[in-house]
């Protein structure tokens, strides 16, 4: 035998070993859930075989179908068309004829509160996973700290939900919300952010009255540390915003000051009747947006929280509304009788036909764009991140370009390798969804099963358990 075969064996050997101890680990984390979380789980086996399966993978390509998909130890260890994958003897074979398998949503700006509730993580958490979504980013915190702790609950076991990658509290500047950090001076800013980074945090978001001066600072201390920084904007314009090297800008067209009439700088002011009159497809429009490509700007749509505020749109469907907690049912139906009552205007229709044209326009021109619910209002964690696939189809984006905003894109705006796209290698984060999705948008509502890390888990049982939780005192 030869030098090269003898390595080969013993590297199979090892890398066998490594795996069976990677099984075991798992499989005894997910067998010592508490009773409570146990009744969520759908499948723990260490190796799952799914067969005849459509494939939307998350890189933008087009579908496959009749595909199967083997995973082992919450790896993915091969993928690829009907019979060509040899499966396992002891691989339990799942047969997903005439089903979608989808990558685990990522969401780009999925907080853990809503208005008036500082945090909501226990329920909100669950019902991201129960939606699909898998990996969140949570877009500045109302409660960092409690954030912080749901996060490595949730890595230890301890708690179902997304994996988590929190902020640190949001950002503002004179004027703004009271209940966020407002710099004192350079020395205040720069210790508040030091605290927590080295509390873990790696995402901080600026909010509107943020002044331009605190921005620059925020974005130098920031990128020392390996932190990235987003902004809702408004007393600062995109263009400002990324010539200083901001790495994310959230909401698309609703929040862009650099077309705001008589707006002074530095201040969050001047009219917004670009919303309106704005041509999308108009050259200095075109010149913002290649800007923010060539110095790499992620933005991210919230086209469902949007969507709430459109008279004619805003309603809350069945599901939504079986969670809901009494306080935030009757605040739904007081606001949809204000609603009807000017459900015939218009003027927010067009709008969010307009902020969907100009995220089209920024995906189409090679920008990266992502995608997250901005949960409130009717809007629940994860049905809004549901809802908000279904927009961009209305919007003209293809199931997979939909997919891959959703996903892929949120992988490379995280940095991550290891998550966002089905492939070889990567974590089993991934949904089965009881239909073929590039047929019916709809079907992205019609989760079967949401795997994270190998673990399915019954999203079924998990809304049970919820209903009237949501937004409770």
């Amino acid at each position: 035998m030869n030098i090269g075969k003898i390595f080969v064996i013993a590297y199979v050997i090892l890398f066998s070993l490594y795996m069976l101890a990677g099984v075991e680990k798992d499989i005894t984390s997910a067998r010592n859930l508490t009773n409570s979380l146990e009744s969520y789980l759908k499948y723990s086996d260490e190796i799952l075989a799914f067969t005849n399966a459509i494939i939307i993978d998350g890189t933008g390509v087009s579908q496959k179908t009749g595909q199967t998909l083997l995973i082992h130890n919450g790896i993915i260890q091969a993928m690829g068309n009907q019979g060509e994958i040899e499966i396992p003897k002891n691989a339990t074979i799942i047969d997903l004829s005439g089903k979608t398998i989808i990558p685990g949503l990522i969401g780009m700006h999925n907080h853990l509160h809503i208005p008036r509730f500082p945090f909501l993580g226990d329920v909100a958490a669950k019902l991201y996973l129960a939606s699909g979504v898998t990996t969140i980013q949570t877009a500045g915190a109302a409660d960092a700290q409690k954030e912080l702790e749901l996060s490595k609950q949730i890595a230890k076991g301890n708690h179902i939900g997304p994996e988590i990658i929190p902020s640190a509290p949001f950002i503002t500047g004179p004027g703004g919300n009271p209940n966020m950090i407002i710099p004192r001076n350079e020395e205040h800013l720069r210790d508040t952010l030091q605290y927590w980074f080295n509390q873990g945090i790696k995402w901080v978001k600026v909010y509107r009255n943020t002044k331009p001066e605190d921005l620059e600072i925020i974005i130098d201390e920031a990128h020392k540390n390996n932190v990235k920084v987003r902004g809702h904007l408004c007393s600062i314009t995109f263009e400002e915003a990324t010539l200083m090297g901001i790495d994310g800008i959230e909401h698309g067209l609703n929040s862009t000051a650099d077309f705001r009439s008589n707006k002074d700088y530095g201040i969050c002011n001047g009219g917004r009747e670009y919303m309106d009159e704005l041509d999308i497809s108009s050259t200095k429009v075109k010149e913002l947006q290649k800007l923010m490509i060539e110095n790499g700007v992620t933005l991210t749509s919230t086209l469902s929280i949007y969507e709430a505020s459109v008279p004619n749109r805003a309603y809350a469907s069945s599901k939504t509304l079986e969670l809901m907690s009494p306080y935030l049912l009757n605040q739904y139906q007081e606001r949809r009788k204000r609603l009807d009552a000017i459900k015939n205007d218009l003027t927010r229709e067009q709008r969010l036909k307009r902020i969907m044209e100009f995220e089209y326009q920024f995906f189409k021109m090679g920008g990266l764009l992502c995608s997250g619910v901005d949960a409130g209002r009717h809007v629940l964690p994860g049905f809004g991140d549901q809802r908000n696939f279904q927009l961009f189809v209305e919007a003209g984006f293809t199931t997979e370009e939909a997919i891959q905003v959703m996903t892929g894109n949120g992988a490379k705006a995280l940095d991550r390798d290891d998550i966002g796209i089905l492939q070889v290698g990567k974590k089993a984060n991934f949904v089965i969804l009881e239909g073929d999705l590039s047929k019916d948008a709809s079907t992205i509502e019609k989760i079967e099963t949401v795997f994270k890390e190998g673990i399915g888990y019954d999203p079924q049982s998990i809304l049970r358990d919820l209903k009237g939780k949501f937004g409770q005192p």
